[in-house]
Parts: structure tokens; C-alpha cells; sequence
């Protein structure tokens, strides 16, 4: 229950807040969000003094608050989730989907509700351990730093370089070395000033197998570290949906503060479930697998010069290795003969041999329980001798910079064991029974210019159970919020998606648009003969339609989205010459170039007309003249055409279930309310939303769709 104490605060600070903006606007809806996220934060749970088992939380702290476009989400919950976790002693984590969140969150609405409200509250922004550079690998490549005369053996480890480096790769690292040094450059990824290749930062990224911790030369200087130490002093961290599902895959409290110390403010929440699946997914390259067990002999073998006494492990962890390697040279003749990985039509593109139902073809059964042993056994004794040369640095009176950079080497094989690991032991699992969800297991086959891979993969085909059991049931409150999380007038998608469904308290809260949706804007849907579901006549019918609809002397936006970049470039080539100097094309330049001259051109006096695809139906602010017309071309439907979506819907129909009906129509109907939401972005907007797809008036499906869109005026 909400006390004095924090009524007063709430309503202190929000009244602050308005005085101190004097075109602030009280609304009803983010008074009513900031209720409803002070109450279910004054509902937490804790744990009873001396009781080791957590308190048996069913949802009473959560809150599902979808907000329209204009209601002031990000104030609500940081004003209340910022009072009510200093209130109860809790540190607030705000996560979000996208980097421009983040970015406006630390950037814009953070230090905006602390100046205008009165609120004293500190933040940071956290971001994993790849983002940051680790010194000590750097130093060890770029030969840049004195203590590297010191080491006396190979100056770059072979593990850092699979292949012999390029010269340019060469020069970037000297040259970040360089900026470091001279305090150009702060070890952050994304602060660095130009685009730097993938597999490059690898070689000089953070790991937490690989780091010294403490006993780096290089701590105090540390990058990671000190951004770490930032977060352990501050109110509010701003992560992301990815650093967020790390921490809970390890338990949560290992990257950001424990669970059942934090408030969670998730915004763009209808990512996490798909977020949270490509977390709880394990793939692993085969020729990189071969690669690292070949050469671990090699590493056990320096280990035995620093623990003379750890042969026998050394050996067990020898033999898993090499047991790992016969199955990895046995799957070469089943990858090689898969009728599904070497077919013609594919050797261009990646091929997939999907295995229906999760289930292990029978001829195979014997090769990947051998492989989940060994990978296991692997893992196990290379997890030991970790431990053990992490032991012996800390027994050392003195430094050993040979033992430290061994050390930071063997942490490599150690992520890579336990990638393998995790893969196998996903391949090898069977479902119990019918009614549980079963893995997608697949294996997929890529070409490069010199040879051709092959990656295991492994999935679950819901992150429901793994989210109820890590996040909702220990977590002390959460609130998830998005401008769009109901699907076909409900929550429930979300909620059997997030595994809420399964904590009974939870509450949900749809708020009302402060947007007149009735006097700002318009729905035409244009008397179409064709259906999609012939593309060609369809096609036809959007080149034919599209001429009439956009005025080529207006200088006004105009948003044209499709589901297909075939169908976008096949419309694009085929339009009259008076709309051609006009139209901006998803592909042909970046998204940020394309806004750019998107405003250019109006500027100028000129039509403007973006063409794009998924990325520009959300989080795409165009507000008054900038998009005064999106032009929905397909209803988007996402069929299932990935192993993780195959298996889950064939899952759905053995028991009885129709996926269309069940995933793709709800999910196609929260897509669409995003699209049609870049029309209306604020309360002076005013325009048109066109839809060229009949079946949302001949089609039951799409009638229930149509239902669910704000109560524009209708045309026709």
C-alpha cells in the first residue's frame, strides 16, 4: 500500500514539474500511468528476516500499461519508479529495445525530470562487456605498452589471431591504442569515431572468462570497470533488453543489480519475448569448433608449466577435447551427405536442415549424445583448470605477467567451451512430453570465399518459462509499458508470451489516446479488385493507385510501407516520371540520410515520398507536414519462415491449435496499429491513413483488425 510519505512526494514533484513548464499540460492518462505504477510498486514483496526462500510473488508488483503515442510514458515511470525505489530502498532499471531510447532516456528525459521536477536522482547508462575495449588484450596485439617486454613468450597469443592479420587491422588497433593513451578515445565502442569490422573488436573486446579482474595490470584504466563502478553508485541504470536478459540467463545480479533489489521499468516492451528468445538460444560454428580443439593440447600443455601438479586434470580435459574432435570429424560425412544442406538451388545461400519437432533423426541419436558427453566433460575439466590457474595467480606474492597473460589466452577456450556446451546440451534434450514445448534444433550451412561452415543451432520456442522463473518471480516490481501492447483488443499475446499468464495478480491498463483520432485524421481503403495473395495483380493495382493518391506538387510527407523489398523496389521502378524525383527509397541510402534529405525536400518547397519497410512502420517521428499520409500497401503478416517459428507452429497444430490464427493475426495486428501510428504524433498533426490490402474488409481476420485501429473518420 502507497504511503503518506510517497503521495506526497509523487504529487509534490508532478506539481513541480507543471510549475516550472509553464505550456505543461496535465493528462489524465500519465496521472493515471503514474498511479498505477506507484501502486504495484507499493505492493512488493520482500523476504522475511531469516527466511532463505524468496517470498512467493504472483504478479501483485507487476503492471502492463500500454500508452498511446503522446501520453508521456518515459515521465510517468521514471517520476514514479524513481520515488517509489528510493522510498523503499530498491535501485530503478529502466530497459529499453533500441539505442534511441537509451540514447534519449540518459540524453533528454533523465536530466529533464531532475531539473523540472525537484527530484533528486543519479543514472548511468550500462552496457555489456563487448562494448568496452580490454586493455590488456590490446596491449598484447599492438605491442604498444612497456609491460609487454616483460612477458617473454609469444607477444600475440595465437588465440587472439585465428588467421594472420591484415596490416589495416593492424594500424586501426595502434591507432586506438594511441587515442587511449592520449585520452582520445575512452574504450567505448561507440564512441570510437569510425566503423570498426565485427570480428576485429573481438580480438580486443572484454569477456568475463578472459579478464583478470583484479589482477590486471590494467584495472584502474579499465574501461568495463570503470563504468561499472559508475553503475554501483547511482539511482537509475538505463539498460537495454539484451544486457537485461544476459544478467537474468546468469542468475541475475551478475551485470546489474539483483533482481529482487530492482524496480524494472521495460519500455518497448512487445521486443522482449523475441528479445528474450535470441537470448536463451546457443549456436556454435563447426570449423571453429575443429579449430579450438585442435589447438587445445597446446594450452593444456602451458598450463602444466604453471601447475606442475594439475596433470591429470590437464589430461581428463586432453581426452574430452579429443573425444569432442572425433565427433566433430564424424559429423563432417553427415553434413556433407544432408540432402537438405547440399542442395544446388542453395549453394549461393544459406541452406537449413531443420529437425522436425525437435526431435534427433534416429541415425543420429548415438553421434549427438557422444558429442553433448563430450562437449560436457569438456567443460568441466576446462572450467577446473580455469579455476585452478585463477588459484595460483591469487596465491603468487608477486606479480606474474607471464601467468596473467596465459591466463587472459585461456579464458578464450574457456566462452568457447561453454558455447559449445550450451548448444549440446539443448541438442540433446527431449521434450518430457507432448504438451511441452519442444527445441528447435537446426543446423545451417554458409559459404564464405575460401570454404564453406557449417553452425548448430538450438532454441526454445517460447522464453515464457524462462522469464516467469528468472525475472517476474524474483524481480521486487516490474512494469512493462509500450505504445502498443494489446493485440486484437486484448493482452493476452503479452502476457502467455512474457510467461505473465502464469502469475494471476498481474495487472493490465490500456490508457486513452490524448489525440481527437476522429478530427486529425482519415481512413480511406481504395476499392481493390486484387488480393495480395496475388502478387503480380496486386502489384499492378498499388502502381495503378498510387499516382492518384499522392499530389506531386504538395509539399507535404507522404509514408508508403510494404512487408516486401521485391514489391517496394518492382513499385518503385514502375511509377510515373512526375513522382520518380520525389521518392526515397528504404536500401538505396541509410535510414538517417534518408530523413535527412526527407526534410530537405520539404524544406525546399517539395513533395517528399519515403518508401520503406518494417524499420520506418515504428519508432519513426514525423511530426505535422513531415507525414501528413502513410500509405499501408499489405497487411503485415509474417509467415513462418525461420526453424524457431516452423517448429513452434507445428507444435501449435499437433495440438490442436491454428497458428495463423493464434500468432500470426494478433502479431500482424499490433504490427499494423504501429504502422498506422506514424501518422498522428501529435495533438497538431492531422492527415491520412490509406490501405491497399481488401482483406481487411472481405477477411473476418481483418475486420477484427480494422476494429482495433483508433476511430479515424472513415472514407468510402
Amino acid at each position: 500500500m502507497l504511503t503518506d510519505l510517497e503521495k506526497n512526494a509523487i504529487r509534490d514533484h508532478y506539481r513541480t514539474l507543471s510549475d516550472n513548464l509553464p505550456q505543461f499540460r496535465p493528462r489524465p492518462a500519465q496521472r493515471e500511468m503514474i498511479a498505477a505504477i506507484a501502486n504495484a510498486f507499493s505492493r512488493t514483496l520482500s523476504r522475511q528476516e531469516g527466511d532463505e526462500n524468496p517470498p512467493d510473488r504472483q504478479g501483485e508488483s507487476i503492471a502492463v500499461i500500454e500508452g498511446p503515442t503522446g501520453v508521456g510514458k518515459s515521465l510517468a515511470y521514471l517520476l514514479a519508479g524513481g520515488i517509489m525505489a528510493q522510498t523503499r530502498g530498491k535501485r530503478l532499471i529502466v530497459s529499453s529495445a533500441t539505442i534511441a531510447l537509451q540514447e534519449q532516456l540518459v540524453g533528454r528525459d533523465l536530466p529533464f525530470v531532475v531539473e523540472k521536477s525537484g527530484l533528486e536522482m543519479s543514472f548511468a547508462l550500462a552496457k555489456g562487456r563487448g562494448r568496452y575495449l580490454c586493455l590488456y588484450k590490446l596491449y598484447q596485439l599492438t605491442q604498444s605498452h612497456a609491460q609487454q617486454t616483460l612477458l617473454g613468450f609469444e607477444p600475440a597469443p595465437s588465440v587472439l589471431w585465428d588467421s594472420k592479420p591484415q596490416q589495416s587491422d593492424l594500424d586501426t588497433l595502434t591507432d586506438m591504442a594511441k587515442q587511449f593513451a592520449n585520452r582520445q578515445f575512452n574504450g567505448d565502442r561507440d564512441t570510437w569515431s569510425e566503423k570498426i569490422d565485427d570480428n576485429l573488436w573481438f580480438k580486443v573486446t572484454n569477456d568475463r572468462h578472459g579478464c583478470l579482474k583484479n589482477a590486471c595490470p590494467n584495472r584502474p584504466e579499465c574501461p568495463f570497470f570503470l563504468a561499472r563502478d559508475v553503475l554501483d553508485t547511482v539511482d537509475v541504470v538505463v539498460a537495454n533488453h539484451d544486457l537485461l536478459l544476459a544478467d537474468i540467463s546468469m542468475g541475475g545480479g551478475v551485470i546489474l543489480p539483483a533482481p529482487e533489489q530492482s524496480f524494472y521499468c521495460i519500455d518497448e516492451a512487445h521486443h522482449l519475448p523475441k528479445k528474450a528468445l535470441n537470448q536463451f538460444a546457443a549456436e556454435h560454428s563447426w570449423l571453429q569448433a575443429i579449430w579450438t580443439m585442435e589447438k587445445f593440447p597446446t594450452q593444456s600443455q602451458k598450463i602444466l608449466t604453471f601447475l606442475h601438479d594439475k596433470w591429470e586434470l590437464a589430461n581428463l580435459a586432453n581426452e574430452a577435447a579429443a573425444s569432442l574432435l572425433d565427433c566433430l570429424n564424424e559429423w563432417q560425412f553427415h553434413l556433407y551427405d544432408s540432402p537438405e544442406l547440399n542442395q544446388e538451388s542453395e549453394r549461393e545461400h544459406e541452406a537449413i536442415w531443420l529437425w522436425e519437432d525437435g526431435i534427433i533423426p534416429p541415425d543420429l541419436a548415438t553421434l549427438v549424445h557422444n558429442t553433448h558427453v563430450s562437449a560436457s566433460s569438456l567443460l568441466k575439466h576446462i572450467n577446473a583448470l580455469n579455476d585452478a590457474l585463477g588459484q595460483a595467480r591469487r596465491d603468487k606474492n608477486q606479480d606474474n605477467a607471464q601467468l596473467d597473460a596465459f591466463s587472459s589466452e585461456f579464458g578464450g577456450f574457456v566462452a568457447r567451451a561453454e558455447q559449445i556446451a550450451a548448444v549440446w546440451e539443448q541438442m540433446a534434450t527431449v521434450a518430457a512430453n507432448e504438451k511441452e514445448p519442444p527445441l528447435a534444433k537446426w543446423i545451417s550451412r554458409r559459404f564464405d570465399d575460401k570454404n564453406v561452415d557449417f553452425t548448430f543451432h538450438a532454441s526454445p520456442i517460447s522464453s515464457a518459462a524462462m522469464l516467469a522463473s528468472g525475472l517476474w518471480r524474483k524481480a521486487a516490481g516490474a512494469v512493462l509499458t509500450s505504445a502498443t501492447l494489446q493485440s486484437l483488443g486484448n493482452f493476452n499475446l503479452l502476457l502467455q508470451q512474457t510467461g505473465l499468464h502464469w502469475l494471476p495478480e498481474t495487472t493490465t491498463l490500456a490508457l486513452q489516446s490524448p489525440f481527437n483520432f476522429a478530427q486529425q485524421g482519415e481512413l480511406y481503403i481504395p476499392p481493390l479488385s486484387a488480393s495480395p495473395k496475388d502478387p503480380i495483380a496486386h502489384t499492378d493495382e498499388v502502381v495503378k493507385w498510387l499516382p492518384k493518391l499522392i499530389d506531386d506538387k504538395a509539399a507535404i510527407g507522404t509514408l508508403v510501407l510494404f512487408t516486401s523489398r521485391k514489391q517496394m523496389n518492382d513499385v518503385a521502378f514502375r511509377l510515373p516520371e512526375n513522382l520518380l524525383p520525389h521518392i526515397l527509397v528504404q536500401g538505396e541510402q541509410s535510414k538517417a540520410k534518408i530523413l535527412e534529405q526527407h526534410y530537405a525536400n520539404l524544406q525546399e518547397g517539395k513533395p517528399s515520398i519515403i518508401f520503406g519497410l518494417d524499420s520506418f512502420a515504428e519508432g519513426l517521428d514525423l511530426p505535422h507536414e513531415a507525414c501528413v499520409h502513410v500509405i499501408i500497401v499489405k497487411l503485415p503478416f509474417s509467415m513462418p519462415d525461420n526453424p524457431i517459428e516452423k517448429t513452434q507452429s507445428r507444435w501449435i497444430e499437433k495440438r490442436g491449435g491454428k497458428p495463423f490464427m493464434e500468432i500470426t493475426v494478433p502479431e500482424a495486428s499490433i504490427k499494423l496499429i504501429q504502422a498506422v501510428g506514424r501518422l498522428i504524433r501529435t495533438e497538431n498533426d492531422y492527415g491520412r491513413i490509406t490501405i491497399l490490402d481488401n482483406r481487411i474488409k472481405t477477411q473476418r481476420y481483418g475486420q477484427q483488425m480494422l476494429a482495433c485501429l483508433p476511430p479515424f473518420k472513415r472514407l468510402g
